[in-house]
């Protein structure tokens, strides 16, 4: 008998991996270099999952100053950002408690598993292999794969055909309002993590099912499936 093939989609950034451990302190050594103060985890770290360019402006309008969005000085620290960060991928960013037991149980129940991230592609699959986890996801796709990223539902949809799965088949997990948005126009299943980043209520973005950790995992993708 042949198995549909099926497939769930992780965001990375406050999703799988706690990364603002990292993702911070890059943004910090950044913007030093045009006299900011250092700013706290708990002030930008709900705009990790927008990308770095909002991280960027975050802490700007968080100590007052202006920027120019889109302009030499913002590009110029986006460049700095991604050269301190890439150099720290992995110092401190660890996967979320139960994570890997979680993605263990899917893989006995015939899931495959994909990543589809804001993040540049490369710097995901970078931090994915200094994690030791990459060969977890055999489909890893970033921000600059396609044309277009989350909350654009064809981000998700080009990630399920490069896993060859069909998009009614898949089941998107993810913490922020890009990833709840991506999925529920692509009329994807999507279950939201509330310990990530983003800066709502995760049950404001009226996700199919929500989950505190990770050992809730199994049973709400199991429960979706069979919706």
């Amino acid at each position: 008998m042949t198995t549909t093939p099926r497939l769930v989609i992780f965001d990375l950034d406050g999703t799988l991996v706690d990364s603002n451990r990292d993702l911070i302190p890059a943004l910090n050594k950044a913007t030093a270099t045009e006299g900011l103060p250092h700013i706290s985890m708990e002030d930008v770290g709900h705009v990790v999952g927008k990308g770095a360019l909002q991280m960027i402006e975050r802490a700007f309008h968080f100590h007052g100053r202006e920027l120019e969005v889109g302009g030499a000085i913002h590009k110029h620290l986006l460049d700095r950002f991604v050269e301190f960060y890439e150099q720290n991928l992995s110092d401190e960013t660890v996967f979320f408690p139960g994570t890997l037991k979680a993605l263990d149980k899917l893989s006995e129940d015939s899931w495959q598993l994909a990543v589809c991230t804001n993040k540049y592609e490369r710097l995901a699959r970078k931090l994915l292999e200094q994690l030791g986890e990459a060969n977890r996801f055999p489909v890893i796709t970033g921000g600059d794969t396609f044309e277009v990223k989350k909350p654009d539902p064809q981000h998700l949809i080009e990630t399920a055909n490069l896993a060859n799965v069909s998009p009614e088949h898949c089941i998107m997990v993810g913490d922020s309002v890009n990833d709840i948005a991506a999925a529920q126009t692509a009329n994807m299943p999507v279950i939201a993590v509330d310990f990530g980043y983003s800066d709502v209520p995760v049950e404001e973005l009226n996700p199919d099912r929500i989950i505190s950790h990770f050992d809730e995992l199994g049973a709400a993708v199991s429960d979706l499936s069979k919706s």
